[in-house]
């Protein structure tokens, strides 16, 4: 992919009296993993909205390449339909029966799900669900995965293994992703760039770019100074917060 998938131009947004952006320029280049952290309610999801076109900014141009997918904290899956139905979902603008048939089987290949194509949502593990609305934002034509904190409901373990699952699956169908993220580890794990955003109304405080290839562990030299980098930047001290948690969130 080449090219420029966002461009965003002195974008903000208010709610009546409540400024929640202010005046916010980001460019976003096709195929690029950003991750986007900052203080709880200072408007990441917000500009995930504006991203995707379901809300508009108050000021500022917004311009957008490309077909984008939405995966939420929550999965979105239709607690009725199979892992297959509700894969398949993502690929109904295919018109061909078995082009169809072949993608949704490399679909359930890719997130290593082959077995349980006729299960139900309720029988899946929480990683499961998630792996299956992964495969289900793939589906198609779409160039670019929007996400908001999708691995935030999954215990520590399962969503270092949703990272990791996460890395891979790009690795075979890479896409722009832009990540809203409150886990600074999962940003510097992740992100080829990570945007710092202040308190509300909200700007760039900085942008971090970690230069490593994915997959990256948690001990991978760049990650560490990539968290510790972040934590200084949201006024935490990077030692001390190692010894707890690297999770912000406000």
């Amino acid at each position: 992919m080449s090219g420029r998938a966002f461009r965003l131009e002195r974008v903000s947004r208010r709610f009546g009296e409540v400024e929640v952006l202010r005046e916010l320029s980001l460019d976003i280049a096709c195929g690029e993993f950003v991750a986007v952290v900052g203080p709880s309610g200072c408007g990441k999801t917000t500009l995930l909205n504006l991203l995707s076109g379901h809300d508009r900014s108050s000021s500022g141009s917004i311009a957008r390449e490309g077909r984008e997918r939405m995966v939420y904290q929550q999965d979105g899956l239709f607690p009725w339909q199979t892992v297959r139905e509700n894969i398949a979902l993502g690929l109904r603008d295919l018109k061909d029966p078995a082009e169809r048939a072949r993608q949704l089987s490399d679909l359930i290949e890719l997130i290593r799900l082959e077995g349980f194509e006729n299960h139900y949502p309720h029988q899946l593990s929480g990683g499961m669900r998630q792996r299956v609305e992964l495969a289900r934002a793939l589906a198609g034509n779409s160039e670019t995965l929007l996400m908001d904190e999708p691995f935030s409901a999954l215990d520590y373990l399962a969503r270092i293994r949703m990272r990791h699952e996460l890395a891979r699956i790009l690795h075979h169908r890479p896409r722009t992703v832009v990540l809203v993220t409150h886990d600074i580890e999962e940003a510097a794990q992740l992100a080829d760039r990570v945007v710092v955003l202040t308190e509300r109304p909200a700007q760039i405080r900085c942008e971090l770019a970690i230069h490593q290839p994915r997959p990256r562990g948690l001990t991978d030299p760049e990650v560490v100074r990539a968290t510790d980098r972040l934590l200084v930047e949201l006024g935490i001290d990077g030692d001390a917060s190692r010894q707890t948690s690297t999770n912000y969130k406000e």
